[in-house]
């Protein structure tokens, strides 16, 4: 049914001509579907299917309205010779003019002549002498107006109207089509871009700097220090012991660097023999050595617009290291060989477990090479320095373990004290592999001291069963401390028990903070003590400093 503003005359159809016309018609819609369907760019394609029909005397100008979907309101989507502030003004509310009654209506709506009808309201402005009448035609899917298109007609249109409305009908029609696959397609990438981005944060979730452990004051200084240094390109030397977690900072810089988005790609020089290592830094031509059938892609050419972290950087023969400088000094390289010189934009992060001092002493590395390396220096204390730090990560690798083997447990207290008191000489990484093994070990519930006499080495768990238990027969040996206790305030009858030698051991412990005025890292050393063993047993005995 269509809803005309004006009695339309009948016209007389054309005897002749009506086989030339449909044919035509048939024509200029296949090119139109065509056309819509071979382009990535639809918006553009309708542009030009509306120019199509114009130059064919159809039409002498369209326009395509979407509904918006928060509101009855209709909003240009396209159209053909229009100015852009022409576009922002042509919006209908429903119910306002021609354009807005078609789609309240979902009726077409023609007018027949524009110049003597209120209900054109020409908000797109430029109309010629020979646009004379105006249609309106409603898009609807699932009986709901999707949008509606319009065109103003000339004089010597070909078509009648009701040739006319079946023509932006079919035309609509396959406009909606492609816009909404258009849509489809445009979501589904978005949806893959989110999902995307969501695995690699979950990838790299371990190493955000927010997830790593430590409120020491020492690992907040590292914090700090990273904090700063990450948002540049500067060359980063992190230094620590084996097992201090000198890769999880090292991501934790790149992750925080403008270079995030951009490749992090690692290597242990200390894993791989030196003629492979050269190939795996700076990449190889075809034959350039036996089984070099083609040619390979360095670390420094795939870390292009990225992070390079090379962990022991100390274990490099000098030969690497002239090359490492260079490249570290003029971001450029040749590929093992190759001719070519090949440019990169790379930051290195480096890492050792070694003295480089002493190294550059000996003449064992280079001492421009460690001054190039030894910008910003980071240096990762150990886990025994961290004592803080210590509970908090036996906690998070136990409910990390917990959760991977789908077990339910907790530490005693003397359990807890136990691991505690525990020197961790090869630091998180053993602290770490510790916690999976007695996740596995130990049964769900309370977790004994004596569970771990399989856990701990070097016998350390029977060292403090004895000390916990009642008599021994020989105190615990204690360095000398700087001012020696008077035999007759040392000398105790009887056998010695558990409360005499903690009150021995707290004695010692008052004085030599009294000897070193409170500083708790000399009485340590006096006492043959770290500091955090001191600072564990002054919090022991409640001792005030």
């Amino acid at each position: 049914m269509m809803t005309f503003e004006t009695n339309i005359p009948n016209r007389e159809e054309c005897q002749t001509c009506s086989l030339t016309f449909a044919y035509k018609e048939i024509n200029l819609l296949y090119d139109i579907a065509v056309m819509l369907s071979s382009t990535t760019d639809i918006l553009e394609s309708v542009e030009k299917a509306m120019r199509r029909l114009k130059q064919h005397g159809y039409l002498e100008r369209c326009a395509l309205f979407r509904k918006k979907e928060d509101a009855d309101e209709l909003e240009l989507l396209n159209s053909i010779d229009l100015e852009p502030y022409q576009k922002k003004m042509a919006t209908y509310r429903f119910g306002e003019g021609a354009t807005g009654l078609a789609a309240k209506s979902r009726e077409p709506i023609v007018i027949e002549n524009i110049h003597n009808n209120i209900n054109y309201l020409n908000k797109m402005g430029n109309i010629s002498t020979q646009m004379v009448s105006y249609v309106a035609v409603p898009l609807l899917q699932d009986d709901e107006v999707i949008g509606v298109i319009s065109a103003n007609i000339g004089k010597g249109s070909p078509l009648n109207f009701d040739e006319i409305v079946r023509m932006l009908t079919i035309v609509g029609s396959l406009f909606v089509g492609a816009l909404k696959v258009q849509q489809s397609i445009t979501k589904e990438k978005e949806s893959l871009s989110e999902l995307k981005t969501y695995y690699k944060e979950e990838m790299q979730k371990d190493y955000k700097f927010e997830n790593i452990v430590g409120r020491s004051t020492r690992m907040q200084q590292v914090f700090g220090m990273i904090n700063t240094v990450a948002p540049t390109d500067a060359t980063i030397l992190i230094r620590g012991e084996t097992g201090t977690g000198k890769e999880l900072i090292a991501t934790a810089v790149h992750n925080l660097s403008r270079r995030q988005n951009g490749p992090f790609i690692k290597l242990n020089c200390a894993a791989i023999s030196e003629t492979l290592l050269e190939s795996e830094l700076f990449g190889h031509e075809k034959g350039a050595f036996t089984d070099a059938r083609e040619m390979r892609k360095g670390r420094f050419e795939l870390a292009d617009g990225g992070t390079l972290f090379l962990d022991e950087i100390g274990d490099i023969t000098p030969s690497l290291q002239v090359k490492l400088l260079r490249i570290l000094q003029e971001q450029e390289f040749e590929r093992v060989g190759g001719n070519k010189t090949i440019k990169t934009n790379v930051r290195l992060v480096a890492a050792t477990n070694r003295n480089l001092e002493e190294m550059v002493r000996k003449g064992e590395f280079r001492e421009d090479l460690f001054y190039r390396l030894n910008v910003i220096p980071i240096n990762l204390p150990p886990l025994r320095e961290r004592y803080e730090d210590v509970k908090l990560l036996i906690e998070h690798y136990l409910h990390r373990f917990m959760k991977e083997h789908r077990k339910n447990m907790h530490f005693t207290k003397g359990a807890m004290e136990l691991l505690l008191d525990y020197p961790w000489p090869g630091n998180i990484r053993e602290l770490q592999n510790t916690m999976e093994r007695i996740v596995l070990i130990c049964p769900d519930g309370d977790i004994q001291p004596e569970m771990l006499s399989h856990v701990l080495p070097f016998n350390y768990q029977k060292l403090y069963m004895q000390s916990e238990s009642a008599p021994v027969a020989t105190p615990v040996p204690m360095q000398p401390i700087s001012q020696p206790v008077p035999q007759h305030e040392t000398h105790i009858s009887g056998p010695m028990t558990k409360k005499t030698l903690q009150e021995l051991e707290r004695d010692s412990i008052v004085q030599a903070l009294t000897d070193s005025h409170g500083i708790q890292t000399k009485a340590a050393r006096a006492l043959g003590m770290s500091a955090r063993q001191i600072g564990y047993k002054i919090k022991q005995y409640g001792i005030e400093v």
